[in-house]
């Protein structure tokens, strides 16, 4: 795993749930990760009937603070898994 240099001060993995969890109310998210680099798992109803790219597109935008600028604490999510409850 390679390593980002941030000047985000605090835990990552709870602002990027926590972004989350604001845009998408009632989703089951599960982030792990490190150094820039992370996985993104959400499990919401919000889903139903978008296709993939446009429900990874709610996530990313939950998340696009995060992503912004060169010292942003997200690099990447090198994982982003959108999915329906059943």
């Amino acid at each position: 795993m390679s390593h980002h240099e941030t000047t985000f001060k605090g835990d990552v993995i709870a602002a990027i749930t926590s972004a989350i969890e604001s845009k998408i109310p009632n989703s089951k998210v599960e982030v792990n990760g490190a150094g820039g680099h992370y996985t993104i798992a959400v499990t919401s109803v919000a889903f139903s009937g978008l296709g993939r790219v446009d429900a990874q597109r709610l996530v990313y935008s939950a998340i696009a603070h995060l992503m912004a600028g060169d010292a942003a604490p997200v690099h990447a999510v090198d994982s982003l898994r959108t999915i329906v409850p059943s």
